[in-house]
């Protein structure tokens, strides 16, 4: 929630200045001012209202209306991160003038440029994020162990993770990550969380085509903040419906070949039916210490009690930032920001980037991503 909260305070006081943008480089009328302060004040809501009306409304009306909500956000962040840097620029060379005693106005940027320049870089990255969100990459991570069994030389992967399934991400982006599964043929597939978005009432269908998609050792998943956002209840039928396991606090040794524990995202204790007093070393501690152990967790945070008693932890959500400078911020606030890192213990972390967008479907230097995990015997490559 505190994060909630910082990142829609920076988004209101982004379109506060665009308000002052307008205001001091075209000096409006104030019948014109009025309406433009009214006009901002409901698309800083409009995150809101886009998911109260998209319960409420038709598809194609909620589309059209989260589309424009939603693109005035990139286009906020995009115009506000340009902006300051001109702003700032002007400022320095306002202050030496001061310090220097000597006129500089010559290389100051007027207010027309300062304006515009940031409009138009806004919509050039905009555009270009809203391609990038559809170009799906591939990651690939091999970890090599000494805990699988005899005879058994690789287990492979995939990895979903936030692919946001709602009023943007549907057809063409579910049918991208299923591409990808088809063609490496993985021997499990796991969701790390916000497998739908808020909106989930719109995507019911898309069950079926998830449910196509097999592996031989199963699917499993857990679950993210978004699942409870749009509802847990409708939220762990659509999952189920998928083919997913979802794991809400447990774990499985599946065919003595591989560990799987499973725990609901911990930021959602207050929501009615979420699980997270569990503890995750009690949970761990059931689990045969000589096979592989993989830790599903949406949020990429670690317990400290259970390091040691897992391998690998897979994650999501930070979406490496989505839009960039917003990753500069959230590569401080998550401590494990994106990729693959080892732990104390003998354990290690991969986050990934996501598959999806949430709110815009705009991504700007950071790529969606499907990981394809390879479990490899440590004796087998030594040979």
């Amino acid at each position: 929630m505190i994060i909630f909260l910082f990142f829609y305070t920076a988004y209101a006081l982004a379109n506060f200045y665009v308000f002052l943008k307008i205001k001091y480089t075209f000096y409006p009328a104030t019948p014109v001012s009025i309406f433009l302060g009214l006009f901002l004040l409901f698309i800083t809501l409009s995150p809101f209202l886009i998911h109260l009306y998209s319960l409420r409304s038709q598809r194609t009306l909620s589309r059209v209306f989260a589309y424009i909500g939603y693109m005035w956000v990139a286009l906020v962040a995009f115009f506000f991160t340009t902006g300051i840097l001109f702003d700032l620029y002007n400022l320095i060379i306002y202050i030496s003038e001061f310090l220097l005693q000597k006129d500089l106005s010559r290389i100051m940027v007027s207010s027309i440029s300062t304006f515009f320049i940031p409009f138009f870089l806004s919509i050039v990255f905009s555009a270009y994020g809203y391609f990038e969100a559809k170009k799906l990459r591939v990651e690939r991570l091999t970890v090599k162990t000494s805990k699988l069994p005899e005879g058994v030389n690789k287990l492979t992967i995939a990895q979903i993770s936030d692919l946001h399934l709602g009023i943007f991400n549907r057809e063409e982006t579910l049918e991208r990550v299923i591409g990808v599964i088809k063609d490496v043929k993985p021997d499990l597939i796991v969701s790390t969380g916000d497998l739908l978005d808020a909106e989930v009432n719109h995507v019911d269908y898309l069950a079926d085509r998830l449910k196509r998609v097999q592996a031989r050792l199963g699917k499993f998943a857990v679950i993210g903040n978004h699942e409870f956002f749009g509802g847990i209840v409708h939220s762990l039928k659509f999952m189920q419906e998928a083919g997913f396991r979802v794991l809400r606090g447990e774990a499985v040794t599946i065919q003595n070949l591989i560990n799987i524990a499973g725990v609901d995202d911990p930021t959602i204790k207050s929501f009615k039916y979420s699980r997270t007093n569990l503890n995750e070393r009690e949970i761990l501690s059931t689990l045969p210490s000589n096979i592989f152990t993989l830790l599903l967790k949406h949020r990429p945070s670690t317990n400290k009690d259970a390091l040691g008693l897992f391998d690998l932890q897979l994650s999501g959500h930070t979406h490496k930032g989505q839009i960039f400078p917003i990753s500069l911020a959230t590569r401080f606030i998550f401590h494990y920001h994106t990729g693959y890192l080892e732990l104390p213990g003998g354990s290690a972390i991969y986050v990934s980037r996501g598959a999806g967008s949430a709110g815009p479907p705009v991504r700007f230097l950071s790529p969606p991503e499907i990981a394809i995990i390879e479990i490899v015997s440590a004796k087998e490559t030594q040979r």
